[in-house]
């Protein structure tokens, strides 16, 4: 098992930044890749970045790219994603999830933590 949190949400104007963390406990967590997803209100969810178990590889969804960045440090089994020049379209919960593989599913995933962009 492994267990997720978020943190670091809130509510932030057009154009900040913010960088919200997802801290993991229970397994090895340098063993699993980590997603960062979104969900807003009335939308599907949908991934905005990923990053691999050792934190080499990175992707981006095109609605964030350039803008957001991930990174993790497994020492402290944790992994961050730096939120930069905010839209009022990226206002949604944001969710952390860790997956065994790349393409993997994912089988855990954290509570989720709300970012609001007001315009």
């Amino acid at each position: 098992q492994v267990q997720l949190v978020e943190s670091g949400g809130g509510l932030v104007q057009a154009g900040d930044s913010l960088s919200i963390s997802c801290a993991a406990s229970g397994r090895t967590f340098s063993n699993y890749a980590v997603g960062w997803f979104r969900q807003a209100p009335g939308k599907e969810r949908e991934v905005v970045a990923r990053i691999s178990r050792s934190g080499d590889r990175t992707s981006y969804a095109d609605a964030v790219k350039g803008r957001f960045t991930v990174s993790r440090d497994n020492n402290k089994n944790t992994v961050y994603l730096q939120m930069d020049s905010l839209k009022p379209e990226d206002t949604a919960v944001y969710y952390c999830a860790a997956s065994r593989a790349w393409f993997g599913e994912y089988d855990y995933w954290g509570q989720g933590t709300q970012v609001t962009v007001s315009s």
